[in-house]
């Protein structure tokens, strides 16, 4: 294995030479950049710097990091919008790519695995539902799989799936047993995109603006998925879905760290260089509190961010360290950008610097994978169930 410390300095070379140009001539947007063109081009510089899937399985080409290591590898590709998606460390690729490697069969990782982590293909997980069905809450999940001689059939409605304009493959999750508001009773199915019955729809038109294939409708009518195409178990698909739940959440920490931590250098620069008042703003207490409660924030999301990794290293699903990592991250790393917006001043909001595309990336994290709120709840649940069964 390569020392992390090399791997980091290449994927740091790599994003400041050849990914971040694009992306603020392009403020961010990979549609206008060039989408899935754009992709393949990066993708295939990043594989002669031999950086790409630094997460994958070896034996498909990866590099096998754990999560203690992708940490700052992800980091430092975040620096950029376009960074994960050039070293395809992208949502929901990354986190598809870690899923399979856990759970998929030996044919199920040469036909969906192997291309996936070369950048062949790209994939999307699709669970959330148009309300009343599965989003915060997965066992509200409606789509249903019902047997058939051979295999399944699925119908139903998803919406806010990531990447699926473009996706090679979907990961699709029905309800096999039960009715919603079931605790259990779902499984994964592995579909290609081009299945008879599977149509992308609108996408979503949401505030960021760099996720490659938006975030999408898909209208799901009688898609056959034969039986070799189920992901795991019948009936384990919520089970199965833990594997890839919590390092997703961490992925996502990482990666935006590195643009947080763009955007809090941009301000540093910003305020040492600026003068007013008769002198540079970096030398007024106002300012520089906000510096520091910056290095502050970025301090403590990365700690607790490896202590979550650690415990998902050692093979626990590590639920309650996810969930306090995720959440602190998207507020702090919130925190850190607004601030870096005001040391800015107006250019904090214009074009001119990146300040402002990070932040409209960046605010949606407090609601993807779980918002604040929901996570707040678990953790809370978490510590009541904790103390009273000590008491008892």
């Amino acid at each position: 294995m390569e020392d992390i410390d090399a791997i980091v300095r290449t994927t740091q070379e790599f994003v400041r030479s050849e990914v971040l140009p694009i992306d603020d001539e392009h403020d961010g947007d990979v549609a206008a950049a060039g989408g899935d063109d754009l992709r393949v081009v990066l993708q295939a510089k990043a594989r002669e710097a031999g950086i790409l899937a630094p997460h994958g399985p070896v034996d498909c080409g990866g590099l096998g990091l754990s999560m203690q290591e992708r940490a700052p590898v992800f980091e430092a590709a975040g620096y950029s919008i376009f960074g994960p998606m050039a070293i395809n460390v992208n949502a929901p690729d990354e986190g598809n790519i870690h899923m399979l490697d856990h759970i998929a069969s030996a044919a199920q990782r040469q036909r969906f695995l192997l291309p996936l982590v070369q950048g062949e293909v790209r994939s999307a997980f699709a669970m959330t539902e148009p309300a009343p069905g599965a989003g915060s809450d997965p066992s509200a999940l409606a789509t249903r799989a019902t047997k058939v001689d051979g295999g399944w059939v699925i119908s139903g409605r998803k919406h806010f799936i990531t990447g699926a304009d473009g996706a090679g493959f979907f990961i699709i999750m029905a309800r096999t047993s039960g009715e919603p508001g079931s605790a259990g009773g779902a499984t994964m199915f592995l579909s290609a995109a081009d299945a008879p019955g599977l149509e992308v729809g609108r996408h979503l038109g949401t505030m960021d603006l760099g996720m490659i294939g938006g975030h999408c409708e898909v209208l799901l009518n009688e898609v056959f998925v034969p039986d070799h195409d189920v992901l795991g178990g019948v009936d384990e698909g919520f089970r199965y879905a833990q594997v890839r739940l919590g390092p997703a959440r961490m992925t996502h920490v990482m990666r935006w760290t590195g643009a947080a931590l763009r955007a809090h250098e941009t301000a540093v620069r910003y305020v040492a260089e600026r003068e007013a008042f008769g002198s540079c703003l970096a030398d007024l207490g106002m300012v520089q509190q906000m510096v520091a409660d910056n290095e502050i924030d970025l301090a403590a999301t990365r700690a607790l961010l490896l202590e979550a990794c650690r415990a998902l290293d050692a093979g626990g699903r590590a639920s309650k360290e996810t969930s306090i990592a995720k959440t602190f991250a998207a507020e702090a790393l919130h925190r850190v950008v607004d601030r870096a917006t005001q040391m800015c001043g107006g250019l904090g909001v214009t074009r001119d610097l990146p300040v402002a595309k990070i932040a409209r990336e960046l605010r949606p994290f407090r609601i993807y994978d779980g918002p604040s709120e929901v996570h707040r709840w678990s953790i809370a649940k978490r510590a009541v169930r904790a103390i009273t069964a000590v008491q008892a």
